[in-house]
């Protein structure tokens, strides 16, 4: 096999109740089912499925579910992939992406998710959030997101980005940027300014969590980028400083994705919740693992990737 993949790992906010179909009895996938359920304190296959819609958008439960779906993919389809793969994990898929490459055991990515979570909602000041705008070049609208006082938390593409602030300041630079001609301006179903300055405690506290962790080896061959800067991690321990620092500074998204392509990337695959990921890809094969009907079509189509 010739191709060189990046694993994409998605961010939350695209929970749903389907969202393990294609790896919930998968037998690679169970330990990681398994481990998920004492952070989660249920089932990750039940809870999808049986909680209230705002229980299945918390913040602690997105961070832990988006994490056990790249974890559980992972696991399920690492066998499948070439040699030099890359991994690119978007906001807490980067968190994922420390377990995928194998530095960390799956149950302590679960447990970091957790803990991640609970010090960004402390963290987080009452009535804040994240929005996403699409449509206004970053010259109109970065004068706009300074006089609202709202910070840039992703820069998606040239003209995408996700913003963070309180709600007031969101509502009303969404409203701005409506008028400039922006073609999306909406709330993300995040309740927590992610990588905005408002979470700098959360990122003094996870990063001394993450200075008590124990580092096993990588898997040979792969490549895995930093979400702050789209650099690739050499230094572990610099890497978990990175990882830290960026719950409380803006992520360069489309950084990563020309990373991955400069790097030799020749196809994308998102191990989901959702394909928001896969849909920001242009000009390459780009696939969701939801997309797919079965793991096996998933099996076949990296096969044939060019």
């Amino acid at each position: 096999m010739t191709a060189r993949v990046a694993i994409l790992l998605s961010g939350q906010g695209g929970q749903h109740r389907d969202m393990f179909r294609l790896l919930a009895d998968r037998p690679e996938a169970a330990p990681i089912f398994d481990a998920a359920s004492g952070p989660l304190g249920a089932d990750p296959r039940i809870f999808v499925r049986e909680a209230e819609e705002a229980a299945l958008f918390a913040n602690r439960a997105g961070q832990i579910l988006c994490c056990t779906q790249a974890l559980a993919g992972w696991a399920t389809l690492s066998d499948a992939l070439p040699q030099g793969t890359i991994l690119a994990g978007y906001s807490v898929g980067e968190l994922a992406a420390w377990g995928c490459a194998g530095y960390l055991p799956p149950p302590e990515i679960l447990r970091l998710a957790a803990l991640r979570a609970a010090l960004m909602d402390r963290a987080a000041p009452v009535g804040s959030g994240l929005a996403g705008i699409a449509g206004v070049a970053r010259a109109r609208l970065d004068p706009v997101l300074v006089r609202h006082g709202v910070e840039l938390a992703i820069v998606n593409g040239p003209d995408s980005v996700v913003v963070g602030g309180a709600d007031v300041a969101l509502d009303g630079c969404l409203a701005e940027a409506l008028s400039l001609g922006a073609r999306t301006a909406v709330r993300l179903r995040v309740a927590v300014p992610s990588h905005t300055s408002l979470l700098q405690a959360a990122s003094t506290g996870f990063a001394t969590a993450l200075g008590d962790v124990t580092l096993g080896r990588p898997a040979p061959g792969l490549r895995q980028l930093r979400g702050l800067d789209a650099e690739t991690v050499r230094d572990p321990r610099a890497g978990l400083e990175a990882l830290a620092t960026q719950i409380s500074r803006t992520i360069d998204w489309a950084g990563c994705l020309q990373a991955c392509r400069e790097a030799g990337a020749t196809a994308f695959l998102e191990l989901g919740p959702g394909g928001a990921l896969a849909r920001m890809v242009d000009g390459l094969p780009a696939r969701s693992l939801e997309q797919f009907r079965s793991v096996d079509g998933v099996r076949d189509w990296l096969s044939r990737t060019p």
